[in-house]
C-alpha cells in the first residue's frame, strides 16, 4: 500500500480528482436548480416560494417565545411557516426558547430575583443583567415572559406566560418546521455548558429543520456530528462591522468570501441592509449579494422584518411593500424572511407577489384620496395629486378654500398655518381669531390674495410627529405647488384611470356672511368652465360637506353627487335621520371608529352603521386610512392591509378615504380575494377578538357609548345670502423703511408672535 503522506505527488492527484468531482457535482446541481427555477416565477435558489420564519412566534403581538405567540402562527400564517426559537441554556443545561441570554428585557426576572443580577463578558463587552446560565430551569418556573419592545402592547403580560423548553414547543405544537438559533455558543462554552451536546441529545426526540448561528466555530464543531438527515445549517451574519469571534474577521469581510461559508453551511441569514442598503432612512440601489450567494449555492434568508419598526421612507410606512421589495422585485428573491409579524409576510408572498401592473381588481370599492397622496407629499399639491393617480386612486379630492380675491384652490385646511410655512413668511402679521372656525388665532386663506398664497411653501402633514416622532418623507416635506380648483379639475379630466373627483366644501356659511365669498358659486362656475357641466367629460363629480345646508344648495343648482360627512364618532343613526340625509345626499362618510369602536387601541366590537345606511341605498365611505402602524388598533397587527380588508370584506364599506392610495389600490388586486376559501391572513379580523385573550386585569375600562345621530343633528337652516364685501386694501408685509411702531403696537405684536411660537417651533421640526 502506498502511503500518500510519503508520496506528495499521489496526494495531489487524489486531491485534484476530488476537487474535480466536487466541481462537477456543483455544476450539475446548479444546472438542475436553474432548470427548476426557469419554470417558477420565484427567483429563489430552488425556485420555491420564500419561506416565512416566525421569530419567537407571532412576537409582534404576544410576548416573544410564549406558547400563545407560537400557537398563533398557525392560525394566521401560510402553511409551513417555520417557528424560530432562540435557544438558551440554563445552569443545569436545559435548552429553553428565550430571546436572549440576558433575561431582564423579555421577562420579569428582576421582580422575582432582585439580588441575582450578575456581570459577564459577552462578546468581549462587560455586561450586567440576569443571565440564563445563573439559573436552573426549576428556578425559572415563576418567571414570566413580557413584551420586550415598548411600542407593543403589554396587555397580554397578565396571562403569566411561562418560559418553555425546546422540547415543550416541539411536543405541544408539533411545528411543520422548527428553526433553532444559537447566538452565543462560545459564551456558554466559557461557562462549561455545551450547546452542541444539548442539540445532539435533543435531536433524538425533536426534529430540527434549521440550525443557525453567527459563530463559524459552532458549525465546525457540530457539522460532522449530525447525520445526513440533520438540519440545514445557516450561518447568521451580524452587522458588517461586528467581528466574528472564532475567525476574528468582520462579517463584512466574510460576506466577500461566500465560497468559504459554503464549506460549512447551506444558507445564510443576513440583515436587510446587506441586500437593500439604507442611507438617511432612504433606500440605495440593491446590492448583488443575493445573486452572488445563489451563484455560490447558498440560500439567503433576510432578517429584521417587523411592522412596527422604522423602515425606509420609500415604503411609505407600509410593511407589505417592504416584503415585496425582497421577494418580488424582478431581479431576485430571498429564500426566506425572518419576521415578528408572519401574517404580513404570508400575505406578501401568497397574495401580493407577481401581480403585475395590469392585474385586475378583485373587489369593488372606491379608493378616494385624502388631499391626494398626502402621506408621501404635501397635501393638495400637484405632486400629491399626480402620485395619487399613479398609485391607482379612483377618486382624487380637493378640500376647497377661497383666497381674499375669490380664487378657489385646494388646501387641506382653511388655516394656512396647518399646511404651509405662512408663520415663517412676511404674512405672519395677518393672524386673526375667528370663533366660527376655531378658538385659536390663525392665518386664514381669505386673508391672503392668491398671488400671495403662491409665494408660500407647502408643508407635509405629520400627524404622528409629536407623540411618536414619526415623520413622513422629509426630503419632500416642502415639495410641490399649490393648485387652483381649475388646475385640479383639468388634471383629473386628462387622466384615463380616474373615475371621479370629490370636492369638499366647508365654512360656507361664514364665508358668505363675514367675507362676502360664495364657495358654492365658485365651485359650480369652475366646474362649468372646466367642462364638467356639459358632459364633455365622463369624470364623476362628488361634492362633500359636513353641512346639510351646503349639500341642499348644490342639489338645487346642479345634478352632481352629494356626500354627507359625519364628523362625530357615532354608534348609530335613527331611521328618520337617514331619511332626512337621503333628501340631500347620495352617500355618507363616517370615521373608522364609527365602524369599529376602540378602547385603548383595542377594537371593542362592530356597529351596524354600514349595514343600516346601505339598507337605505346610501353608499358608505370611511376615513382616514393611514399606513403608520400607530394609526391602527392592535387587532389589525400593525398592518394597513389587514385594516382595509376588515373594513371592505368584513364591514362591507363602499370606499376608503386614505392618505396612501397605493395601499388600498393594491389591496383591490390581491390574488387571495378570488379564492373560495381565503387563507387566514386574508380573513377579516374578529371585532374585539384580541380582548378574549387579554388578562382580566389588563382589559381596557368601559367607555361611555358614542352618540346616536338624530334628525336634529342633520337638519340645518339654509345658507345665508352672500354679504356684500366692502372694498379693502389687503395689508402687505411691513417695509424696512416704516417708522418704529409705538409701545402699544409693539406689545400687540409680541403677543401675536408668542401665540404663534408653538406653531412656528413645530414647523421647524417638520
Amino acid at each position: 500500500m502506498i502511503n500518500m503522506r510519503d508520496n506528495p505527488t499521489m496526494h495531489g492527484l487524489q486531491a485534484s480528482k476530488f476537487l474535480l468531482v466536487a466541481f462537477i457535482l456543483i455544476q450539475l446541481l446548479s444546472t438542475q436548480l436553474f432548470a427548476q427555477r426557469s419554470k417558477s416565477p420565484w427567483q429563489t435558489l430552488t425556485g420555491d416560494a420564500p419561506c416565512i420564519i416566525a421569530r419567537g412566534g407571532f412576537s409582534g403581538l404576544l410576548p416573544d417565545s410564549s406558547i400563545d405567540a407560537y400557537s398563533f402562527v398557525s392560525q394566521t400564517s401560510v402553511p409551513g411557516t417555520l417557528l424560530w426559537c432562540d435557544v438558551q441554556l440554563t445552569k443545569d443545561s436545559i435548552g429553553i426558547c428565550f430571546p436572549d441570554v440576558k433575561m431582564m428585557n423579555a421577562s420579569h426576572i428582576q421582580d422575582v430575583y432582585p439580588k441575582r443580577k450578575n456581570s459577564y463578558l459577552l462578546n468581549g463587552v462587560p455586561t450586567q443583567d440576569w443571565f440564563t446560565i445563573d439559573f436552573n430551569f426549576k428556578d425559572l418556573t415563576n418567571v414570566f415572559l413580557k413584551q420586550g419592545i415598548l411600542s407593543r402592547s403589554d396587555a397580554f403580560e397578565g396571562n403569566n406566560y411561562a418560559i418553555s423548553t425546546v422540547k415543550d414547543i416541539s411536543t405541544q405544537l408539533k411545528p411543520e418546521g422548527f428553526w433553532l438559533n444559537v447566538q452565543h455558543d462560545a459564551f456558554y462554552a466559557q461557562h462549561n455548558l455545551s450547546m452542541s451536546s444539548f442539540l445532539l441529545s435533543i435531536s433524538k426526540t425533536v426534529i430540527i429543520d434549521y440550525l443557525s448561528s453567527p459563530e463559524v466555530s459552532f458549525f465546525r464543531n457540530i457539522g460532522s456530528r449530525f447525520g445526513r438527515k440533520g438540519p440545514k445549517f445557516v450561518f447568521r451574519f451580524l452587522e458588517k462591522d461586528d467581528v466574528e469571534v472564532s475567525t476574528n474577521q468582520t462579517y463584512g469581510s466574510l460576506a466577500g468570501n461566500l465560497t468559504f461559508v459554503k464549506t460549512f453551511a447551506s444558507g445564510i441569514l443576513v440583515p436587510k441592509s446587506y441586500i437593500l442598503p439604507v442611507e438617511s432612512q432612504y433606500l440605495l440601489p440593491h446590492t448583488s449579494f443575493v445573486q452572488d450567494a445563489h451563484k455560490a449555492g447558498l440560500e439567503v434568508y433576510a432578517s429584521g422584518f417587523a411592522n412596527d419598526f422604522d423602515i425606509a421612507y420609500n415604503y411609505s410606512f407600509d410593511p407589505l411593500a417592504e416584503y415585496l421589495s425582497f421577494v418580488d422585485n424582478g431581479d431576485f428573491s430571498v429564500d426566506g424572511v425572518l419576521s415578528d409579524f408572519p401574517l404580513t409576510a404570508s400575505s406578501a408572498v401568497d397574495c401580493f407577489s407577481h401581480l403585475g401592473s395590469n392585474a385586475s381588481s378583485q373587489v369593488d370599492f372606491l379608493v378616494i384620496s385624502k388631499n391626494g397622496a398626502s402621506g408621501d407629499y404635501p397635501g393638495c399639491t400637484d405632486l400629491a395629486y399626480t402620485k395619487a393617480i399613479e398609485d391607482g386612486a379612483d377618486v382624487i379630492d380637493c378640500s376647497l378654500q377661497l383666497s381674499s380675491d375669490g380664487i378657489p384652490f385646494c388646501l387641506s385646511s382653511i388655516n394656512l398655518g396647518d399646511s404651509t410655512n405662512v408663520v415663517q413668511s412676511p404674512f405672519r402679521n395677518r393672524s386673526t381669531t375667528v370663533p366660527e372656525i376655531g378658538s385659536l388665532p390663525g392665518i386664514y386663506s381669505f386673508s391672503l390674495a392668491w398671488s400671495e398664497i403662491q409665494t408660500l411653501r407647502p408643508a407635509i402633514e405629520n400627524p404622528y410627529s409629536r407623540e411618536f416622532t414619526l415623520f413622513r418623507n422629509p426630503r419632500e416635506k416642502s415639495s410641490g405647488k399649490f393648485v387652483t380648483l381649475s388646475d385640479f379639475l383639468n388634471l383629473a379630466k386628462n387622466s384615463s384611470s380616474l373615475t371621479g373627483v370629490l370636492i369638499s366644501v366647508e365654512n360656507a356659511t361664514y364665508l358668505r356672511e363675514k367675507q362676502g365669498l360664495d364657495a358654492v358659486k365658485a365651485v359650480l362656475d369652475t366646474l362649468t368652465e372646466a367642462g364638467y357641466s356639459n358632459k364633455t367629460t365622463t369624470t364623476r363629480v362628488m361634492i362633500q360637506s359636513t353641512n346639510s345646508s351646503v349639500l341642499v344648495e348644490f342639489k338645487k343648482q346642479s345634478r352632481y353627487e352629494t356626500v354627507y360627512k359625519v364628523e362625530e364618532v357615532i354608534r348609530d343613526i335613527l331611521d328618520s335621520a337617514i331619511e332626512d340625509i337621503k333628501k340631500f345626499a347620495d352617500a355618507v362618510v363616517i370615521s373608522k371608529t364609527s365602524v369599529f369602536p376602540t378602547s385603548e387601541s383595542f377594537t371593542t366590537g362592530q356597529t351596524k352603521l354600514v349595514e343600516r345606511l346601505q339598507k337605505f341605498q346610501l353608499p358608505v365611505y370611511v376615513e382616514v386610512f393611514r399606513n403608520e402602524f400607530v394609526s391602527q388598533p392592535w387587532d389589525f397587527f400593525a398592518d394597513a392591509t389587514v385594516e382595509i380588508n376588515s373594513h371592505v370584506t368584513g364591514a362591507g364599506i363602499n370606499g376608503t378615504i386614505t392618505d396612501f392610495p397605493l395601499t388600498a389600490a393594491r389591496y383591490k388586486r390581491n390574488s387571495c380575494l378570488t379564492r373560495k376559501d381565503p387563507p387566514p391572513y386574508m380573513i377579516p379580523v374578529q371585532p374585539a377578538g384580541l380582548l378574549t385573550i387579554v388578562s382580566p386585569a389588563s382589559l381596557p375600562p368601559a367607555e361611555a357609548p358614542n352618540p346616536v345621530i338624530t334628525d336634529a343633528d342633520v337638519t340645518e337652516p339654509p345658507l345665508p345670502p352672500v354679504t356684500a364685501r366692502a372694498p379693502t386694501t389687503t395689508p402687505g408685509p411691513q417695509s424696512t423703511g416704516e417708522k418704529t411702531p409705538n409701545r402699544q403696537t409693539r406689545v400687540a405684536q409680541s403677543l401675536l408672535l408668542s401665540a404663534f411660537a408653538t406653531v412656528f417651533a413645530s414647523l421647524l421640526l417638520v
